[in-house]
């Protein structure tokens, strides 16, 4: 019978914890010092502070990358493809698309981890909303340069503008 009061006194209790820890968040949201997300960032006009080792959108640099396909074989979900061919009376390979789809992608790193010429790692940009699946495919290789290496911001319009390119900006290291 002890342990029954025992077990109905710990059940009571803690019931009442979670209910006062309700209570307090709930009348925390009627602070008139707290105000809503867009007073507090500005979002659409300012962009939102950003931690110092965020892990956003990639940054890729079509310029340097060998096209050994080592951050598609790490990626653990495969959203990576590189398209490369091999370039004639020259030694190595020319990229023809470098795509990642950020459906997939679970923005884990790894995939910068073991590139041997550090072309491809995470940027800061944390906006790509768009309205259909297609629009998370970004082909790295069609955008302009400025953006690819992460000196532009990587947005919807852009990644839509560079799907009528149909050749890579830029021939590669070996161009």
């Amino acid at each position: 019978m002890r342990y029954w009061l025992d077990d109905l006194y710990s059940g009571v209790v803690t019931v009442f914890q979670t209910l006062w820890v309700g209570l307090r968040y709930w009348l925390w949201t009627y602070d008139p010092r707290r105000r809503t997300f867009t007073q507090r960032y500005e979002y659409p006009e300012l962009p939102v502070p950003i931690a110092p080792r965020f892990r956003g959108f990639h940054r890729y640099d079509l310029t340097s990358c060998i096209a050994c396909e080592r951050c598609a074989r790490d990626c653990p979900v495969g959203c990576i493809h590189i398209g490369k061919v091999r370039q004639e009376n020259k030694k190595g390979f020319r990229v023809t698309d470098f795509t990642i789809d950020y459906a997939k992608c679970l923005l884990c790193g790894i995939c910068t981890e073991n590139c041997p010429v550090d072309c491809i790692f995470l940027g800061a940009s944390y906006d790509l909303s768009c309205f259909v699946r297609e629009g998370c495919i970004v082909d790295f290789s069609r955008l302009p340069l400025e953006i690819a290496w992460g000196r532009a911001t990587l947005n919807p319009t852009v990644v839509a503008a560079s799907r009528a390119i149909q050749n890579p900006v830029h021939g590669g290291p070996n161009a």
